[in-house]
């Protein structure tokens, strides 16, 4: 795989970048459309009920994510044969927790698919009351952002290395690079803000995910459009 990579580089870095832009649609259409259209924070019997009216936007949601998850790996392989010559041993460490985080948020969908299973209205549940229906529904959800939270710690790591990474190769603007590693600084922050002060991380959002937003579209962007400096590339082979 590294030969062949190594043959046609661009084409491959190209493909990675629109995968990694797929992949930010995606979670874009899952937080703010599939979920945030439907999750009425604070309330579960009205996040309950616009499930039940919307249950294929919601479970579009999912199936997007779980795309979202499954198109990580190609793409966590074009960064590992990209960045490999600049630091193995870092490299290396940013694929792996890469692929903990990409694992983590698949697993994690188990608890956006319970509220379905949950509000059914399944012959088995019918001695559950309505109300404690919603609130394990709504307990579900919660459990879900802090799941999200756990896998972004493993991303977060990631893209704090691979920005170093990047800002050292040659073959990218050394700005991408800063802006990656940035954007996994917001990634640690929030998550570990989440666990630790919820009340704190609640006064972070929107603004803290401008710079993972403009970061991640950045790279992927560039990635796409532009390419890597093969002549950089050339030299480092050589």
């Amino acid at each position: 795989m590294q030969k062949i990579f190594e043959q046609s580089p661009q084409r491959y870095v190209r493909i990675g970048g629109a995968l990694y832009l797929l992949i930010i649609l995606l979670g874009l259409f899952g937080e703010t459309i599939s979920r945030g259209t439907i999750v009425f924070p604070g309330d579960a019997k009205a996040t309950a009920e616009a499930i039940g009216a919307s249950r294929m936007l919601w479970a579009g949601g999912i199936v997007g994510d779980l795309l979202m998850q499954l198109l990580d790996l190609p793409v966590i392989v074009v960064f590992y044969l990209l960045l490999k010559r600049v630091n193995a041993g870092l490299n290396l460490t940013a694929t792996f927790t890469n692929l903990i985080q990409t694992a983590v948020l698949a697993a994690n969908k188990l608890t956006l698919i319970l509220p379905l299973l949950l509000l059914s209205g399944a012959d088995y549940l019918a001695a559950v009351p309505s109300e404690q229906l919603h609130a394990l529904a709504y307990l579900s959800i919660n459990l879900h952002a802090y799941g999200f939270a756990v896998g972004l710690i493993f991303f977060g790591v990631a893209c704090l290395l691979r920005g170093f990474l990047i800002y050292q190769s040659g073959y990218f603007p050394k700005i991408l690079g800063l802006m990656q590693a940035f954007a996994g600084l917001c990634y640690l922050v929030n998550s570990l803000a989440l666990i630790l002060a919820p009340s704190f991380a609640a006064q972070l959002v929107p603004g803290i995910f401008l710079p993972i937003l403009l970061g991640e579209l950045a790279l992927a962007l560039w990635m796409l459009i532009k390419g890597i400096n093969l002549q950089k590339w050339s030299g480092q082979a050589n």
